[in-house]
């Protein structure tokens, strides 16, 4: 358990001396006995799992969601899905079907008839689909309840959420040029888009795409990964207005960015392993030996962990206050063919319990954990819900 110093003045016969008392942080488990990582479980799926893209997970609804493409040549075939599971017992719930091929996904929870965020509501999980759609899951009946047209011709993506404003803004990498859409979660249309020409260069033109992006409370502004523009070969990292719709500040990456996460300090770490100072715009420092698709930061032990590393069968664990590699999980491997290998570009983790949950193809869903209890007790277990 983490410990945090508490300073405070005492008068004594006038004089002002100052106490320091150590007290624990009950709401971080970071130093709770951790040691080596090991593999819990393999969680797996009806069907299998072949082709997938981006995971979540809901701490407080203690609920893992991953985007599962399917298999159409299963016998019998497993539809497009989003897979769920739950985050105490480490075990397949449900699948909800009815997408196209689901790839970037989040949840959010409006607010009640109270105005209350945290009321009786089991929230939404937004995703976008293969069809360039948006699309909205009530988490009460497990059902989707809104189709929100992107207006692209190829897939909608990743996305984020700014509860502020109440805005999703979702993108579409693969339209040509990609570009951004600013929804309204509350009324459920677009509100307006971004363009991003020059995310297409080069002889011939290449389409670098649209990646990551994530929402900074402090700032109210969104950040947006690109691996790459004119401007920028080497990436950028955007700091987007969600009112003006706008570009506020461009950040030069070093290494072609795709996964981004906000990370303590206000700081923002990309999947090459450039760490940005919100602040001034500027790249502090590059972690060495580091790369994914996707990455995750896990705030109960103040980690960054790297989907597939750069081989797509392993887990770079990042320290991301010292921005130390603290290890390399390796959870699959590349095979010979026909033996299909097993491989990943997903990772989310459970701030509430510490666990790690990484999907590998062919596998099943993976979870780790360094909580040398290897249980999910010590006082930091999932609320009612």
């Amino acid at each position: 358990m983490s410990n945090k110093l508490l300073i405070a003045p005492i008068l004594i016969s006038g004089i002002a001396i100052i106490c320091i008392a150590a007290f624990a942080d009950s709401e971080n488990p970071k130093h709770d006995k951790l040691g080596p990582y090991q593999l819990v479980t393999t969680i797996s799926l009806p069907g299998g799992l072949a082709g997938f893209d981006i995971s979540w997970v809901d701490s407080r609804a203690g609920r893992y969601y991953l985007a599962d493409r399917g298999n159409s040549t299963a016998t019998p075939a497993v539809p497009p899905r989003v897979d769920v599971i739950d985050t105490d017992k480490d075990t397949w719930l449900l699948s909800i079907t009815g997408f196209a091929g689901p790839n970037g996904l989040l949840t959010i929870r409006q607010p009640d008839a109270d105005d209350n965020p945290f009321g009786d509501n089991h929230g939404e999980l937004w995703v976008g689909d293969a069809d360039s759609t948006a699309k909205v899951v009530d988490l009460k009946t497990n059902a989707i309840v809104a189709t929100i047209p992107t207006s692209g011709t190829s897939r909608a993506d990743e996305l984020a959420y700014d509860p502020v404003d109440k805005v999703i803004l979702i993108a579409n990498d693969r339209d040509n040029p990609p570009f951004v859409t600013f929804i309204s979660a509350k009324t459920r249309t677009v509100l307006g888009k971004l363009s991003y020409p020059q995310a297409v260069f080069g002889s011939p033109a290449t389409n670098h795409g649209i990646e990551q992006s994530v929402w900074d409370g402090r700032t109210k502004h969104f950040y947006l990964s690109i691996p790459g523009t004119s401007t920028n070969p080497n990436g950028e990292v955007d700091e987007i207005d969600p009112n003006s719709e706008k570009v506020t500040n461009v950040v030069k990456a070093t290494c072609s960015p795709a996964g981004l996460a906000l990370i303590p300090g206000q700081h923002l770490m990309t999947s090459c392993g450039d760490v940005i100072d919100i602040s001034t715009g500027a790249v502090v420092t590059t972690v060495a030996g580091v790369g994914a698709d996707e990455i995750w930061y896990n705030r109960g032990d103040e980690r960054v962990y790297f989907g597939g590393g750069t081989n797509r069968i392993s887990v770079n664990v990042v320290d991301a206050t010292n921005y130390s590699l603290v290890t390399t999980l390796t959870v699959g491997v590349i095979n010979t063919p026909p033996t299909p290998s097993q491989t990943t570009h997903s990772v989310a983790a459970d701030s509430e319990n510490n666990r790690v949950f990484v999907p590998v193809s062919n596998v099943g869903i993976q979870v780790y954990t360094d909580d040398e209890d290897h249980d999910h007790g010590n006082g930091h277990g999932h609320g009612e819900r």
